[in-house]
C-alpha cells in the first residue's frame, strides 16, 4: 500500500524591527514548508532575509505570505480595498519575498494569503479573484494554499491556477469549513495531542469534527500550525511523532 504524504507548513518571519514573534528557527527544524510574512502584516526586510536564509539552511520549502496592510491588527482586521489596488499589494509582497529567495539561491514554492485576507476569500468572490489574478500575473505555475470549499479554491480551479488544499491543526472549524473566529472561545487549539489527533483523522479518514459537533468530510494536502500559537514547537513535535507512528510521510510540495 502506498504511504500517505502530507506537507506541514508554518507561518514565519512575522517579527518586526525590535519586536520578536514566534520561535521560528526551532519550528523550522521540524516542518516541511514555511510561509514568510512580506512586511505588510508583519516582517520587515531584515527578517525576510534572515528567514529565507534559515529556510535554505534547513531545506524547507518557502512560500510568500501576503496580507492586508494592517500592521497594527496583524492582518487580522477586515479591509475594503479596491481590487486593482489589492492585486498590486499582493504582487508587491510576492515580488519582495521572491527577490530574497533569488538572493539565497532557492525557488519560491507557493503563496499563502495571511489572516483576514485569506478568511475573507472564503466567501468574497472579488477578493478571491484578486488573489488568484495577482499570483497568476507573477507565475502561472505557482501554487496557492487554499481552504477546501472556499471561493479561493473555486476561483483558482476556474482560472487554472495550481493550488493545494490546506487544513489547520490548531484551529476549530465551523460547519461550512470556515475557521471559527479568534474572538470566539475554542477557536484556537493549544493542546498538542488534541491537534495531532485531529490531523491524523483529517489525513487518514478525511474527516474532522466541527465546533458544533458535526462531522465534516475533508481533503487536504498541507497542514498548518500557526507560528504564534503558544504551543507551536511542542505541537509540531507531537504531530511528527504521531504521523511517523501512523506511517504518514511529511514532505514539502505534496
Amino acid at each position: 500500500m502506498e504511504r500517505k504524504q502530507i506537507d506541514i507548513n508554518c507561518d514565519m518571519g512575522e517579527s518586526f524591527g525590535p519586536y520578536t514573534l514566534g520561535n521560528d528557527e526551532e519550528v523550522m527544524k521540524l516542518v516541511s514548508s514555511i510561509n514568510v510574512a512580506c512586511g505588510f502584516h508583519g516582517g520587515d526586510p531584515d527578517v525576510m532575509d534572515h528567514t529565507v536564509a534559515l529556510a535554505k539552511k534547513y531545506g524547507v520549502g518557502v512560500g510568500a505570505h501576503p496580507g492586508f496592510p494592517n500592521l497594527l491588527g496583524f492582518g487580522r482586521w477586515n479591509m475594503d480595498i479596491p481590487p486593482k489596488t489589492l492585486i498590486n499589494i499582493i504582487i508587491y509582497q510576492i515580488g519582495a519575498l521572491d527577490i530574497f529567495c533569488k538572493k539565497h539561491g532557492i525557488t519560491l514554492q507557493h503563496v499563502k494569503p495571511h489572516g483576514n485576507l485569506n478568511n475573507m476569500a472564503d466567501t468574497d468572490t472579488v477578493i478571491a479573484t484578486s488573489i488568484v489574478e495577482a499570483v497568476q500575473s507573477v507565475n502561472t505555475a505557482l501554487p496557492i494554499y487554499v481552504k477546501p470549499n472556499s471561493e479561493l479554491e473555486r476561483i483558482a480551479k476556474e482560472k487554472g491556477q495550481p493550488f493545494l488544499l490546506e487544513l489547520f491543526a490548531d484551529r476549530a472549524y465551523n460547519n461550512d469549513m470556515t475557521l471559527v473566529s479568534r474572538r470566539e472561545a475554542g477557536a484556537v487549539i493549544t493542546d498538542p495531542h488534541q491537534a495531532a489527533a485531529n490531523v491524523v483523522r483529517m489525513v487518514k479518514e478525511n474527516r474532522l469534527t466541527a465546533i458544533s459537533g458535526e462531522v465534516l468530510e475533508v481533503k487536504g494536502q498541507t497542514i498548518c500550525v500557526h507560528g504564534d500559537t503558544v504551543t507551536a514547537v511542542e505541537m509540531v513535535k507531537v504531530l511528527l511523532q504521531i504521523l511517523e507512528k501512523e506511517n504518514i510521510i511529511v514532505t514539502s510540495g505534496v
